[in-house]
């Protein structure tokens, strides 16, 4: 009987930096084009701006430390933090919000700790919350979905808008919907009902959620869910994270919705708001902050969907995922430190 052997490793080749980049990027492509469709062109004009801004500063960076720039800049890594970037922050920010948050994520979050591979923190999310705490009202300032607006913006006045050539009072007038009430997102809008002593039921009877879930926003997680589960057939990421996130998420906000109805939002509207499917699939996912081993993950994911729910419940902020990410990130080496991997040829605990 003839035997063919191979060498070991018994390893598939790994994607190099460069395509995985690429393929995150191309996989986000539906959600982006959701949140285009139902926010306008200012979702568009942000990724760009990040980009570019991107691009530039870690050339800068690359030059000051002596390091080659082309094979640096090729590798879309800095393309995919601007990107994340750029679809987080509202779509009409002033164009100095996202050139500072991707400055600070390329710079300060990347290379201060030495560049791709070595940063304990997810850049992009480093630099949401940076914003956010910074300049609260421009974060939070976002626009009404087209089809709620009374006065939608085409693409020369988003430009207008976005680098400051509209007075705040021509400003305002975009932001607010048909029913004549400035825009927030779906989470924002029922927290803050809650704490006027509205019930979930009350908060839901709004124009913004005539779909159920907030104009928009659910089709825009359909879309970010999408190219989700495209990464995870193409193996661009594994499945624990994203599962784990999903499952303690889901089974949070049935306990609490199956306690009281009235004040606390239930499972479907938990997972189809906000940011839920981009940082499922397309952050917590990042391996350079995650842990590393199968439990390792599961319980990275287990965390981040307890810390979310925590957040959006009893904190101050209506979306939590950069948050319970960061927080994540600071527990993988704990996570990893206790939950390894078994070594070919052990058994447990020997």
């Amino acid at each position: 009987m003839a035997f063919k052997l191979a060498s070991s490793p018994h390893l598939k080749v790994q994607l190099q930096t460069q395509s995985v980049m690429r393929r995150v990027i191309l996989c986000a492509l539906p959600g982006i084009a959701a949140q285009f469709y139902f926010f306008g062109w200012g979702v568009i004009v942000q990724v760009i701006l990040a980009i570019a801004i991107a691009l530039l500063s870690e050339a800068a960076v690359l030059k000051l430390r002596k390091r080659p720039i082309l094979p640096t800049l090729s590798d879309n890594s800095a393309v995919l933090t601007a990107l994340l970037i750029g679809v987080s922050i509202p779509s009409i920010a002033p164009w100095w919000v996202v050139v500072v948050g991707t400055i600070f994520a390329i710079v300060i979050v990347k290379h201060l700790y030495g560049g791709l591979g070595q940063n304990i923190f997810n850049p992009a999310m480093a630099a949401y919350v940076m914003l956010l705490i910074s300049f609260p009202v421009q974060m939070t300032s976002w626009s009404v979905p087209l089809p709620l607006a009374q006065t939608p913006m085409d693409l020369g006045l988003t430009l207008n808008a976005i680098f400051g050539a509209m007075t705040p009072e021509q400003l305002s007038i975009y932001k607010y919907g048909i029913d004549g009430i400035a825009m927030a997102t779906p989470l924002d809008t029922v927290k803050t009902d809650l704490s006027l002593g509205l019930t979930i039921t009350e908060s839901l009877s709004k124009t913004i959620f005539s779909d159920g879930f907030g104009v928009g926003w659910f089709w825009v997680n359909v879309a970010y869910l999408v190219g989700g589960l495209a990464m995870l057939k193409l193996k661009v990421i594994r499945w624990q994270i994203s599962v784990g996130i999903l499952a303690s998420l889901f089974v949070c906000s049935s306990f609490g919705y199956l306690l009281s109805p009235d004040t606390h939002i239930g499972p479907l509207f938990q997972l189809f708001s906000g940011a839920t499917m981009l940082a499922v699939f397309f952050i917590a996912t990042d391996p350079v902050t995650a842990a590393t081993s199968v439990r390792g993950r599961l319980l990275f994911g287990a965390l981040i969907g307890v810390l979310v729910y925590v957040i959006r419940t009893y904190g101050g902020y209506p979306d939590a995922f950069a948050f319970a990410i960061l927080l994540a990130n600071l527990c993988a080496p704990f996570i990893d430190y206790y939950i390894k991997p078994r070594s070919y040829g052990h058994r447990a605990g020997s």
